[in-house]
């Protein structure tokens, strides 16, 4: 049986997605539910790996299951093995061929910035602290500008292995709602730290540190050119597309 779950986590005590020697993973954290619950290791795939510290509330995870479980019955075990920073949301069986990476059609991110002098205690594990003031139509204006189709070679971490940069955004758009600002991104693929190293960038627009015109820093292609990388506990995964979702 191929089963997909829909997965949230909050990444703040898990040293990323994958499985590492001797660190918390969310995909060991999750494989051992299953090899609880399954009584044999059980190998599971996502549809994208996060970093160290950062959040998901729309993770896909697919597994293949010696026996047939009530997608809901499963639901509920697993949440009784897990701990309570990762939850299983849904569960339902899908073809053989479904696979969480290579059939999604897009990922969407979030990241959010706390902008007020104070922090927040409520925020302080979510949002990027960002004490000084960050004018709202400039970052705007920029996220509007990677729409489209592109190299972001400028926004690529060095030790990204993508055979290359080019990478199309479906949306990129800025909103503000009292001191919480939220980026939000859809792209069809991702390079590493891509949107953290974007958001960085646009924190530097919003404080006018930087021109809200892109265009020469992508025509650049050079990491150096741009802002340093925002920090990991801001960003989460929101939600993975697929074709039968449109």
């Amino acid at each position: 049986m191929h089963y997909r779950l829909i997965v949230e986590y909050d990444g703040t005590d898990f040293h990323g997605w994958q499985i590492q020697l001797g660190a918390r993973t969310v995909q060991a954290t999750l494989e051992d539910a299953l090899a609880r619950l399954l009584g044999v290791p059980t190998r599971v795939a996502a549809a994208g790996r996060t970093d160290a510290g950062v959040h998901a509330s729309g993770q896909v995870v697919c597994f293949h299951s010696p026996r047939a479980i009530p997608p809901q019955t499963l639901r509920r075990a697993l949440n009784a093995l897990t701990p309570d920073d990762l939850t299983v949301c849904a569960a339902d069986l899908v073809a053989e061929e479904f696979d969480p990476r290579r059939s999604a059609r897009s990922r969407g991110y979030v990241y959010r910035i706390w902008n007020r002098a104070d922090t927040s205690p409520f925020w302080r594990r979510y949002a990027w602290h960002v004490p000084w003031q960050l004018e709202l139509e400039p970052m705007r204006l920029a996220a509007a500008q990677l729409v489209g189709e592109c190299d972001f070679s400028s926004f690529r971490a060095a030790g990204c292995d993508a055979a290359h940069a080019v990478r199309r955004v479906l949306r990129s758009e800025v909103e503000r709602r009292g001191d919480l600002l939220t980026y939000e991104i859809e792209a069809t693929a991702f390079l590493r730290h891509m949107v953290r190293n974007i958001v960085g960038t646009l924190v530097e627009i919003g404080a006018r540190r930087r021109a809200a015109d892109l265009a020469p820093l992508l025509a650049a292609r050079d990491r150096t050119q741009a802002a340093a990388t925002a920090p990991a506990h801001g960003l989460c995964l929101a939600q993975v597309c697929y074709e039968r979702d449109s």
